[in-house]
């Protein structure tokens, strides 16, 4: 197969900072994307929906002219989310989820919750609503392996969750683990589902060293084993509607990757969708790609499928170095090297 014509996909997890790191970043999804989930952990974190409403205005203000992008935007759950918060999202139709981080999990999430006992009544609220809570799934103490986050996780933190609230609609965000994907595909509650990113599919852990120290490839949830990355190709490729596309594509600044204490984040937008084609034809499912990227995600949001198309062919090209992010530069996945796709005009 060297061309693909599928429904216009959306990206169900998306950074893209603020500012004029964001105006140079957002026309890379907007030129394949026909919506996107927007994180909220910006400095400051992005808790009320009137802060959520005017970062998105920022963000249509730097669209294309002639872009349709459709910016969704999150709320980041705190200790001290008011359940007013809540159902003000509710009846936004700009504002369609909560993003709860564990607090100290990754980048910008020390304003997360740090039990979530402390939030019970706006989980309560939110499955009474029918926000979707959004989770950053791993634990964060220290004495657990980095490589164990999210297989601990699941135990003692979903698990419980989801026993206690059934009816809570749950994205389960950039599963990285077998044990994340046999938890999901067991599931009977239809509540659940899951989303997967192109670096997770096409790279494992040994990525974080070949010739040294890779800081580029380093995110969180961190690169896992073979057999991990052989489990998510599985389940993304297997028609399944619990799995569906959520890039994760987080851009820094150059100089804060490669530094002593590097940041935790892939920018995969330049390429976004070409990865994911890359990794569907590794084991000759593109015909999957349709239904992971196009359909199921809206499907879970309640959100009505794109009725606009996108055309991918086989025409390798290749990745530049770096492109402009603000006042410095951000290094993309697979910077200088090919892609084996390449989307064209439709």
């Amino acid at each position: 197969m060297h061309r693909i014509t599928l429904t216009r996909p959306d990206d169900w997890h998306l950074h893209l900072r603020d500012g004029i790191a964001m105006a140079a970043v957002v026309a890379a999804t907007a030129r394949c994307f026909r919506r996107a989930i927007i994180m909220p952990n910006l400095i400051p974190p992005i808790t009320t929906v009137d802060q959520a409403l005017a970062y998105r205005t920022r963000i249509c203000a730097a669209l294309p002219a002639d872009s349709h992008f459709n910016p969704l935007m999150t709320l980041y759950l705190t200790d001290n989310t008011p359940i007013s918060e809540i159902i003000k999202a509710k009846d936004s139709q700009e504002v369609v989820a909560v993003k709860y981080y564990p607090a100290g999990a990754t980048t910008h999430s020390e304003f997360g919750v740090t039990d979530l006992r402390r939030v019970w009544q706006v989980l309560e609220t939110m499955q009474t609503y029918d926000l979707p809570l959004l989770i950053h799934g791993e634990v964060t103490a220290n004495s657990i392996d980095v490589f164990d986050r999210e297989k601990i996780f699941i135990e003692y933190v979903l698990d419980p969750l989801l026993e206690n609230f059934p009816s809570l609609r749950v994205i389960f965000e950039h599963i990285t683990t077998q044990e994340a994907v046999e938890y999901v595909t067991a599931m009977t509650n239809k509540n659940l589902a899951a989303t997967i990113t192109a670096h997770h599919l096409l790279m494992n852990r040994n990525d974080l060293f070949k010739g040294g120290i890779r800081p580029h490839h380093y995110c969180l949830p961190i690169l896992k084993r073979e057999a991990h990355r052989q489990a998510l190709l599985k389940a993304a490729t297997s028609g399944s509607p619990k799995f569906f596309l959520g890039t994760d594509s987080a851009p820094h600044a150059q100089t804060a990757k490669e530094t002593a204490c590097g940041c935790a984040g892939i920018y995969t937008a330049p390429a976004a969708l070409e990865l994911y084609a890359e990794a569907f034809e590794q084991v000759q499912a593109l015909d999957k790609l349709e239904g992971f990227a196009s359909f199921y995600g809206a499907d879970f949001y309640h959100l009505p499928r794109s009725t606009e198309m996108v055309t991918l062919e086989k025409h390798p090209w290749q990745m530049p170095t770096h492109f402009p992010f603000g006042d410095s530069h951000v290094i993309p996945i697979r910077a200088g090297e090919t892609i084996s796709w390449q989307q064209v005009p439709h």
